[in-house]
């Protein structure tokens, strides 16, 4: 039988505003206004010794939550690679950062739940 794998997932939130500049001017979005976010990574692999884990859940929560705190309360379009920060760049966002401490990064999720609307990025 083949090695069980398995996907731990945590969430962090943060609220931010944004606008898109090069978007359709007639559509709200175009003007500066705000979100609060929900994102979620998931690390996808074995369970190792000598726990027996994916991950230590404590440090993908500790980093997941670092990096939305650097978007917490600010400007997306001032922060390198989210001047369009549509939801698909909010995914590689903040992939970029996770994936050096997580390797077995699989998906990063990232929706605006009270508008009903999310992205995910398979890796």
């Amino acid at each position: 039988m083949s090695q069980a794998l398995f996907e731990i997932t945590k969430a962090a939130t943060f609220d931010a505003a944004h606008y898109f500049a090069e978007g359709p001017q007639e559509r709200p979005y175009s003007r500066l206004h705000g979100h609060s976010f929900r994102v979620e990574a998931t690390v996808r692999g074995p369970a190792t010794e000598p726990v027996g884990w994916v991950a230590d859940l404590a440090d993908l929560d500790s980093v997941l939550k670092a990096v939305a705190a650097e978007l917490d309360h600010g400007l997306l379009n001032e922060k390198p690679g989210l001047e369009r920060p549509t939801l698909e760049h909010l995914c590689l966002y903040f992939a970029e950062r996770l994936k050096t401490a997580f390797p077995g990064l699989s998906r990063v999720s990232v929706s605006r739940p009270t508008i009903g609307e999310s992205c995910s990025l398979a890796l």
